[in-house]
C-alpha cells in the first residue's frame, strides 16, 4: 500500500478524489485515486442548483454511485471521498450555501460553478481563461488567485456568440424574408419549411422556445455556411464577431492564453479573427478535471504537472 502525505499526516491510498460536472443537462462523476489513476465514472440527469437542491442533490449521487460502482466500491466508501464539485449556478451564493450545507457523505467538499472548474480544467489548475461557447455562452478568467466572469447571464441579456443567439438570429432572419423584407436563401428557405412556411405556427414555436430549442438552428447555420449561403455566412461572421468581443474583454482582464470550449467550439474558430491567434490555446482538460482540481486541493495535495494531467 502506498502512503501519501497530507499535511502532517499520513494518508492511505484508501481515499479517493471525486470529480463532479454538474450541468444544466447531466451531471458527470469522475473517481481517481490519488495518482491521478481513473477508477470509475458515472453520469445521471440534470444537476443546476436552480433547478432545486433535492433535483441537483439526486444528480450528483447518482453519477456518484455509478462511479463507485464502476470502480468496484460501494456505499461505506463514500467516507473516503475528497469531493470536487463544479455545479451550474454555483456561481450563485444562495444556490452554492445551500449546497455546502447539505448533508453530503463525503471526507470532504469543495464548490464552485462548473464555468469556474472549466477553467481550472483548461489549464491545468494555472492561470488562463476560456470562453465557452454552447447554448449559451461565458467567459471566465483565472488570475492571481481569483475567478472572473463575463457574462453567463441567460438568453435574455446575455450569450453572445453562443449558439442561441445564433438560432434565434437565423429564425428572426427566415421570418424577414418570407415576409419579403430580407432576401431569401436556401437556409431561410429550409428554416421556414420546418415551420410549413405558416407564420402563426412559427410564433406559436416562438412563444414558448427555450435557449436549447433556437440552438438547434445553430447547427443548421453552420451546415449551410460551409456550402457557400450567403446568408448562413453573414450570420455566422455576425455570431463570431460577439465571441471576439467576448474575447477581447477576457485580455483587457489579463488572460494570456485563452480557452475555447462548448459545443460551438469548434465550429466558430475558422471565423474568428487572426488576432486572437497568439492566445488561443487548446484546453488540457475539462470541466470534470477542473472539480478534481478542487478535490485534490481539499485533500491537501500538490496540484499534478501539465504532464501528469489527464
Amino acid at each position: 500500500m502506498i502512503d501519501v502525505k497530507l499535511g502532517d499526516s499520513t494518508v492511505h491510498d484508501s481515499q479517493y478524489l471525486l470529480g463532479i460536472d454538474g450541468g444544466g443537462t447531466g451531471c458527470r462523476a469522475r473517481l481517481t485515486d490519488f495518482a491521478g489513476k481513473v477508477l470509475g465514472e458515472g453520469v445521471s440527469g440534470p444537476a443546476n442548483l436552480a433547478l432545486g437542491l433535492p433535483i441537483a442533490l439526486e444528480s450528483v449521487m447518482t453519477a456518484t454511485r455509478e462511479a463507485l460502482t464502476n470502480a468496484q466500491l460501494g456505499e461505506k466508501d463514500l467516507k473516503s471521498v475528497h469531493a470536487g464539485f463544479g455545479m451550474a449556478a454555483g456561481n450563485v451564493p444562495k444556490h452554492r450555501q445551500a449546497f455546502e450545507r447539505a448533508a453530503l457523505p463525503f471526507l470532504s467538499v469543495s464548490v464552485r460553478s462548473d464555468a469556474e472548474t472549466a477553467c481550472l480544467g483548461a489549464h491545468a489548475g494555472q492561470e488562463g481563461g476560456i470562453l465557452i461557447l454552447g447554448t449559451g455562452s461565458q467567459g471566465v478568467v483565472h488570475r492571481n488567485g481569483t475567478f472572473t466572469t463575463v457574462g453567463g447571464w441567460g438568453f435574455a441579456l446575455s450569450d453572445a456568440g453562443s449558439g442561441a443567439i445564433l438560432g434565434r438570429a437565423a429564425v428572426r432572419r427566415a421570418f424577414l424574408a418570407h415576409e419579403g423584407i430580407e432576401s431569401h436563401s436556401a437556409l431561410t428557405e429550409c428554416i421556414m419549411t420546418r415551420f410549413n412556411s405558416d407564420l402563426s405556427t412559427m410564433l406559436e414555436w416562438a412563444e414558448s422556445a427555450r435557449p436549447a430549442d433556437w440552438a438547434e438552428f445553430a447547427r443548421w447555420v453552420f451546415q449551410y455556411s460551409d456550402s457557400g449561403d450567403a446568408i448562413a455566412l453573414e450570420l455566422v461572421r455576425e455570431n463570431a464577431s460577439g465571441a471576439e468581443r467576448m474575447l477581447q474583454r477576457l485580455l483587457t482582464l489579463g488572460a494570456e492564453r485563452i480557452a475555447l470550449m462548448g459545443g460551438l467550439a469548434r465550429a466558430i474558430r475558422p471565423y474568428l479573427s487572426t488576432d486572437f491567434d497568439d492566445a488561443l490555446v487548446k484546453p488540457m482538460g475539462d470541466a470534470m478535471d477542473g472539480a478534481l482540481i478542487l478535490a485534490r486541493q481539499a485533500a491537501g495535495l500538490r496540484t499534478l504537472r501539465s504532464e501528469e494531467f489527464s
